[in-house]
């Protein structure tokens, strides 16, 4: 039997970034040429897909990367601050426990991801980080660690908390867990129809095991 490998995304579904990262936003608004969203506005655009946030901030499609180059210097500042989301240390041991080999796929920078899992006492859990940056989707990515790690698409599970992490994981061909513990709302990751939708870590386990 093939040994299942389970892809985390980073900011929302490991590490309570949300808030940190909207702050960071807001504070790159004028530089980048957006609006500075109010806590009006981020209970809206939990509501959107990230298309349609993109629309909605007005930014130019081709300040984007240099934004998240920005976005992951000031996160970087932050790393020491920030917290695993409550529930998923005990939920990624136990995959580790149940012999699931376990991976993340993040835009943030390596080198963030990489000082977290140390401070968390979490970098012993995973195989392999892999960082990339793209403007509305993770398939090109998820596609990349599949073929170097030399993966079947059916032995691999996506978990994230945005619209986008449905996207890629469709086109990419492999199952994915959408979380509501992260930035998108129930509600619209439900409209993009998962293969899963969770609300706790602890539910991860039993998720897993069914597929």
């Amino acid at each position: 039997m093939t040994q299942k490998v389970i892809i985390f995304d980073f900011d929302g579904t490991i590490a309570d970034t949300v808030d940190a990262l909207v702050s960071i936003a807001n504070r790159l608004a004028i530089e980048f040429g957006y609006v500075q969203i109010t806590p009006q506005e981020l209970a809206l655009l939990r509501n959107l897909t990230s298309r349609e946030i993109i629309k909605y901030s007005g930014i130019s499609l081709f300040k984007i990367p240099f934004l998240l180059k920005k976005v992951k210097g000031e996160l970087k500042n932050k790393i020491q601050e920030f917290k695993p989301i409550p529930g998923i240390q005990e939920a990624l041991i136990d995959l580790q426990n149940h012999g699931y080999k376990l991976g993340i796929i993040t835009s943030n920078s390596k080198e963030n991801v990489t000082a977290f899992l140390k401070n968390n006492e979490l970098e012993n859990l995973f195989d392999f980080i892999y960082s990339g940056v793209t403007i509305f989707g993770k398939t090109t990515i998820i596609n990349n660690v599949l073929r170097q790690k030399q993966l079947k698409p059916q032995a691999v599970i996506y978990v994230g908390d945005e619209t986008r992490d449905i996207e890629a994981s469709r086109k990419a061909n492999v199952k994915v867990i959408a979380v509501t513990w992260g930035f998108n709302s129930h509600k619209v990751l439900a409209q993009q129809n998962p293969d899963f939708l969770i609300h706790q870590p602890n539910e991860l386990l039993e998720v897993i095991k069914s597929t």
